[in-house]
């Protein structure tokens, strides 16, 4: 089978996934040099599109708007992952208070994710 086919009604590109065939917006091989995003690129382009129209018009006109977003998630990514870290450890949530109180675990967790997104909100997605 064929990895990848065009429906010749609709122009509508497939890639195969398993046993089935879904649609897919272009094939990831024929376009060299392009990266998938991921949600904190997604989010800044929300951000760039809505408040920094002239920066997001440049990126695209130029062909650089994916790559851009790109490397934003990557150093997103890496700045939430290093906070989480440094506040676990700061405020003693371990495994065993995982085991011992799991919903105290889980309150807290989710206290530290969030200050983590606001952090990396502040600093990297709406500048």
């Amino acid at each position: 089978m064929k990895k990848h086919i065009i429906d010749e009604k609709t122009g509508i590109p497939y890639t195969l996934v398993g046993d089935y065939y879904l649609p897919w917006g272009d094939f990831p091989d024929d376009e060299p040099g392009q990266r998938p995003i991921g949600i904190w690129g997604q989010r800044h382009l929300t951000y760039i599109k809505q408040h920094k129209r002239v920066r997001y018009s440049e990126l695209l006109t130029s062909g650089n708007l994916n790559n851009y977003l790109a490397d934003i998630n990557d150093e997103a990514e890496e700045i939430f992952s290093r906070l989480v870290k440094k506040m676990t450890e700061k405020q003693g949530i371990t495994e065993q208070l995982k085991a011992e109180n799991q919903m105290e675990w889980v309150g807290r967790m989710n206290n530290i994710r969030n200050c983590a997104i606001e952090t990396v909100y502040n600093q990297l997605i709406n500048i």
